[in-house]
């Protein structure tokens, strides 16, 4: 049994296989052919942050491949009342076939994998947001070939997403620029040995002949209080026509929603050729499904 709690959970093989898999079943999708692999299975959501994208694309999802599933707001669930997340994990996975939590800490999700008898899917936590960086890498493969030995920009703060890409950096062998404002950057511990990790004072500098240019909120969500003082401290990293003209010519641009215009980046950009966020978003919908295939079945190859 294995859980998708960080990217390196998965090989370099896995991924590779998951972005078959998940042509194939985006294909099908679009000709409006069924196919129903996971008929009588159920997925549980857990939801401790808030969702769109990762609601509707899990909850769709497990639907078109044959599924059920059953939403938990931790406030109509014994978790808000303080049950201990372990003995919710050892009720849930004697329910249910497969578990998608989006919380917090990471080590909550950890804890709960810890006692879980199904696959469980990190959904999203303050540490890491493992689906979406599938979908984003499947998406530059969709557009534009293999990942490895290209390079990627990630401007802004350097958040979940951010830690992420540097493990998907290291298992595609692909160089990750950081550029973020001071005391928002990638902590020097592990920073430090990351062999495809380049930190960069400014977005051009860390834009400069990328393949693909992407960033995020400057305020995610837990750190609302902060906005303010975020608003000041990231001022010149916004994405840009200017920062994207660094780029190379064919460079790609993503963001995995929700955009602020004017904040992260600007509405043209957004809304621009190079933009490819809304793919990127519907793939959330296809890798989820070839990882749910993956965790349930193991390899197929139909």
């Amino acid at each position: 049994m294995k859980h998708f709690l960080q990217f390196r959970d998965l090989g370099r093989a896995e991924f590779e296989h998951l972005f078959r898999r998940t042509k194939v079943i985006k294909d099908r999708f679009k000709q409006y052919v069924t196919y129903q692999p996971l008929v009588d299975r159920m997925l549980a959501m857990v939801f401790e942050k808030s969702s769109t994208r990762t609601r509707v694309s899990f909850e769709a999802g497990i639907y078109q491949l044959g599924g059920s599933s059953i939403v938990l707001n931790t406030g109509e669930t014994q978790l808000g009342r303080g049950e201990p997340i372990e003995d919710v994990a050892r009720v849930i996975s004697r329910m249910v076939d497969i578990v998608m939590i989006r919380t917090f800490e990471h080590a909550i999700i950890e804890r709960f994998a810890a006692h879980s008898r199904v696959p469980v899917i990190n959904g999203l936590t303050n540490e890491y947001h493992p689906c979406q960086i599938l979908a984003d890498i499947y998406t530059f493969v969709e557009n534009r070939g293999s990942i490895t030995g290209k390079t990627v920009a990630w401007i802004g703060d350097a958040n979940n997403m951010c830690s992420t890409w540097m493990q998907a950096a290291e298992i595609f062998g692909f160089r990750l620029r950081v550029a973020a404002p001071e005391g928002y950057g990638v902590d020097p511990a592990r920073a430090h040995g990351a062999s495809h990790l380049e930190i960069c004072k400014t977005p051009a500098q860390a834009a400069r002949d990328a393949d693909l240019v992407t960033t995020d909120v400057w305020t995610s969500m837990g750190f609302e209080s902060e906005a303010g003082d975020r608003l000041k401290a990231f001022e010149g990293f916004t994405v840009d026509s200017k920062v994207m003209a660094a780029a190379r010519a064919d460079a790609l641009f993503m963001h995995c929603l929700p955009a602020h215009r004017g904040e992260e980046v600007t509405e043209d950009v957004l809304e621009g050729g190079q933009s490819v966020v809304w793919d990127e978003a519907e793939n959330r919908l296809h890798v989820q499904k070839a990882l749910m295939e993956y965790l349930l079945l193991g390899t197929v190859e139909n």
